[in-house]
């Protein structure tokens, strides 16, 4: 902003400006912002990770059932020089693991459909068709493979690529593996379903939704949770039309979120989220010294 255009700006405007510009910046401790969005010297500022001074240290546990066993036996006395007999009996001083990942490479079974001539007619015989060569190539490890790198790891369908190509040499096209993706689905409808059925008859539903990028555009993951299930949504939209589609006419007793619009209403009863309002209660410390902040605080806190 230039000198001239605070040079037009009214007395309310001017004071408004000011006010702002000493109100504190809002940061991953004082609101829903992630961490990475903090300032480079409030990062600096925080604590290392890694163990604590004072801290137990803890060694990796030897394998109970090690798939080889290599015994390094002394075959000399350094004292005397006398050779020593691999019959004598000894005692283990310590141990120590090489761990190491196998090779891993794509099993290729190739099927080929033969056909002869039959020697009484003179007819052409091709043997049946296989069992599932209509289908995808591609076998149930290697589906859940992907499935499991590109749903629990979130890796992007460029990603996935390259992780197969890079771990096991496989070359499959981004179509391909949406299509994986296509035919898992049904193996996780009957879970869907009981998880859907379950929010549907809760009496307290704890609902939240936060943005994500999903294919280069910007949408929304939704999470619902009662007692008995943990329902995840993705939608483009933050609108209590989510809410609506999800519980399908359901409305329980008592609606857990934050403040925002979208999520008021879907319940006889709202309870705020008690971390949305510490958040807000330390970013109102931060802000000024109004003492019902700090009340607040205590009441949170105890």
């Amino acid at each position: 902003m230039s000198r001239g255009d605070l040079e037009r700006l009214s007395k309310d405007e001017l004071i408004e400006l000011v006010l702002k510009l000493q109100r504190p910046a809002k940061t991953s401790r004082t609101s829903s912002k992630p961490p990475s969005t903090d300032r480079k010297e409030r990062r600096e500022q925080s604590r290392p990770g890694g163990a604590k001074p004072g801290h137990e240290g803890h060694s990796r546990v030897a394998a109970e059932d090690p798939d080889t066993v290599v015994d390094h036996r002394p075959s000399a006395c350094p004292d005397c020089g006398l050779a020593l007999s691999p019959e004598l009996p000894a005692e283990t001083v310590s141990v120590h693991e090489h761990i190491e990942l196998p090779e891993v490479k794509p099993l290729v079974e190739q099927h080929r459909r033969l056909a002869v001539v039959c020697p009484g007619c003179r007819a052409r015989v091709a043997a049946p068709r296989p069992t599932g060569a209509a289908a995808t190539p591609f076998g149930p490890g290697l589906h859940a493979t992907a499935l499991y790198l590109k749903t629990f790891q979130a890796l992007s369908y460029e990603r996935l690529q390259k992780a197969l190509f890079d771990l096991f040499g496989l070359r499959i096209s981004q179509g391909g593996l949406t299509n994986m993706l296509r035919r898992a689905e049904a193996r996780f409808e009957a879970g869907r379903d009981a998880a859907l059925s379950a929010l549907r008859r809760a009496t307290v539903v704890a609902s939240d939704e936060t943005g994500v990028r999903i294919e280069g555009t910007n949408s929304f993951h939704w999470v619902f949770r009662c007692e008995e299930a943990v329902v995840h949504h993705a939608a483009p939209t933050r609108g209590a039309c989510v809410v609506h589609e999800i519980m399908d006419g359901h409305r329980p007793v008592v609606w857990l979120s934050d403040r925002y619009s979208a999520q008021q209403g879907h319940a006889d009863r709202q309870q705020t989220c008690l971390a949305h309002l510490a958040r807000d209660v330390a970013y109102a410390l931060d802000a000024g010294d109004d003492t019902l902040a700090l009340r607040l605080k205590l009441w949170l806190d105890g």
